[in-house]
């Protein structure tokens, strides 16, 4: 029973929970979770003994961890009931570690020799430690352009981070998102946990429902380790 245990399939949830009040990128609005009809509401619909309770929720699509395809950026673009489902399960991942990086740019150097063709590449920055506090929203690290066409160049399905933004907010441009989009390449922004993953040898997964008319939506972003 023990070797059976230990030969299991091992899960990390890389996304973060989505709750009343949560504010994902400042200037947009928090998440309103409530009652559309509450359990004391229900009895009133049902025999004695059984209630039910519907929630009833207001959030902008780029809310927690999100996913956000090519319609996001470009109006001819796949949106994300678009998206083939090959693109966004059983991928298999690389971790690219950039903790230690010097400064907020993450370049070239972290990625090269890494394992790139048809895989999730989750870019690890530590900044998910900042989640839900002024802190997260200034000096955020993200990709340099040259990185974005790099993994263009070798093939990458997705592109992860657990920092605020992949791109640089400094200034109007973002030119990791348009490149990376342009070419088909999902993002997936706001994850965590990406310290509980090994460098390889994992699958990764990160689906939204099926709306048409949206380029981003909340994921439940994980890994199958094993």
């Amino acid at each position: 029973m023990e070797n059976s245990r230990r030969d299991e399939p091992r899960y990390v949830d890389c996304s973060h929970t989505i709750h009343d009040g949560l504010v994902t990128y400042r200037g947009l609005p928090a998440t309103v979770i409530a009652d559309h009809l509450s359990r004391v509401a229900s009895r009133g619909h049902y025999a004695p003994g059984t209630e039910f309770q519907i929630s009833r929720i207001e959030m902008v699509a780029s809310t927690g961890t999100y996913l956000d395809c090519p319609f996001h950026r470009y109006e001819d673009g796949k949106d994300v009931a678009g998206v083939a489902l090959e693109d966004m399960v059983d991928l298999k991942g690389t971790v690219v570690r950039a903790e230690r990086r010097t400064g907020r740019a993450i370049g070239l150097e972290f990625f090269e020799g890494q394992e790139i063709l048809n895989r999730a590449v989750l870019v690890h920055t530590g900044w998910d430690r900042h989640w839900e506090t002024e802190k997260y929203f200034e000096g955020h690290p993200y990709l340099t352009e040259d990185v974005a066409v790099y993994l263009c160049d070798r093939g990458a399905k997705l592109v992860g981070i657990d920092s605020m933004n992949i791109d640089d907010t400094r200034g109007k441009t973002r030119p990791v998102h348009s490149i990376l989009l342009r070419a088909g390449i999902l993002i997936v922004e706001h994850m965590c946990r990406l310290e509980k993953l090994p460098d390889d040898g994992f699958t990764f997964n990160a689906v939204p429902p099926a709306f048409k008319g949206v380029g981003s939506f909340p994921v439940r972003a994980y890994a199958r380790i094993g």
